[in-house]
């Protein structure tokens, strides 16, 4: 994608390829800047501090760590403790074991020798493989963005609403992103669409991440509290819903951004379409039910009680909105079951948020 006409992805290699540059993400919308990743370490603590988050683009770091880690030890023991290590920086998302567990499968086949150089190679194959991943995912959902547009009558003055929740834009993956990968290419295509962006608290990947890439990308959108959404929604201002996944279980069940099964109980309930675009990658067959077996990343409580934002000095500052001492809890995410899911967009295409679907569309050749 690209920002001030500029394409631009938030990961990419050094020349040297003896490290990675990401975009610090904590930063933005205030201040598009990078940081240089040269050791696991600086892999690690990106992943665990949000520098770098969304499935995807977690998962493509985090082989880039591991190939990092292996260049002084790549015996057998080093590469099966640092993947563990680098699996624990945060739990949710099952992208991060996927790309971990690949990179280990690959290179426990070879000498020690070229251990860290395969697995610097397989770092790269990942990262494209998700731009090409994400891309089909557009694809396979601009149809149905095209349906259910010409069911309700989009044409001038009268755009396509879309409402999603949280950032599964391109800072989310290596490119493309999965939710927006569908809203991009209808906005290229010419369909008039708007999309509601839900602030996504308390970290408001919403309203810091995905309105700043609309907002590069010309896409028109509005930016709502979210605790709004339903309200849209009962007055018809709302087409479909679009979010994206950490992961989803062998029967459906969407874990995501905590906030948004609520999305999905008011979309179910004023008849909206709620679709969840979901990279293959991110699909955990060995888990049946998403309440009971996936675990939830509980974040500090600071997230809740404070807020950062620019200050009229042009400095982003950090501000508390609760009394002091005031306890918060802080669960990252939360699981929508798939009876609320009206279908899942994958780059094989777009399935039910049923087992046997899922089962068959895995035994399909990529």
């Amino acid at each position: 994608m690209k920002v001030q006409g500029q394409a631009l992805r938030p990961l990419r290699e050094t020349a040297s390829r003896d490290a990675v540059v990401v975009i610090d993400q904590r930063l933005l919308p205030h201040r598009l800047a990078f940081e240089t990743l040269a050791t696991p370490e600086a892999v690690h603590h990106a992943i665990r501090e949000m520098v770098v988050r969304g499935a995807p683009l977690i998962g493509a770091t985090a082989a880039y760590g591991l190939a990092l880690a292996l260049k002084p030890d790549a015996s057998d023991c080093a590469v099966e403790e640092q993947a563990e290590w680098l699996k624990a920086a945060r739990p949710t998302a099952v992208n991060l074991a996927w790309a971990l567990d690949r990179v280990v499968r690959h290179v426990r086949a070879l000498p020690a020798g070229e251990r860290a150089e395969a697995a610097w190679v397989l770092a790269a194959a990942i990262a494209e493989e998700d731009v090409e991943v994400n891309r089909r995912i557009g694809e396979h959902g601009l149809p149905l963005l095209r349906d259910i547009a010409a069911r309700k009558g989009v044409g001038p003055g009268r755009p396509l609403n879309v409402l999603t929740h949280c950032n599964a834009g391109w800072l989310a993956t290596v490119d493309w992103g999965t939710a927006t990968s569908p809203i991009y290419q209808a906005h290229e295509a010419g369909l008039p669409l708007h999309v509601w962006v839900d602030e996504t608290r308390p970290r408001n990947q919403g309203a810091s991440l995905t309105a700043w890439e609309l907002g590069q990308a010309g896409v028109p959108h509005t930016l709502i509290a979210d605790n709004a959404g339903g309200h849209l929604m009962q007055h018809g201002q709302v087409d479909l819903v679009i979010v994206g996944c950490d992961r989803v279980t062998a029967r459906g069940d969407a874990c995501n951004k905590i906030g948004t099964y609520l999305k999905a109980l008011a979309a179910h309930d004023n008849g909206v379409p709620f679709f969840v675009a979901m990279p293959t990658s991110t699909l955990d067959l060995s888990v049946a039910d998403g309440l009971a077996e996936i675990p939830i990343e509980e974040r500090r409580g600071r997230e809740v009680t404070h807020l950062a934002g620019l200050a009229a000095s042009g400095e982003v500052v950090e501000v508390a909105i609760a009394p002091a001492g005031t306890p918060a809890a802080n669960p990252a995410f939360d699981v929508t079951p798939a009876r609320l899911v009206t279908a899942l967009i994958t780059e094989r295409g777009v399935v039910p948020a049923e087992e046997r679907a899922l089962h068959a569309l895995m035994a399909q050749t990529p």
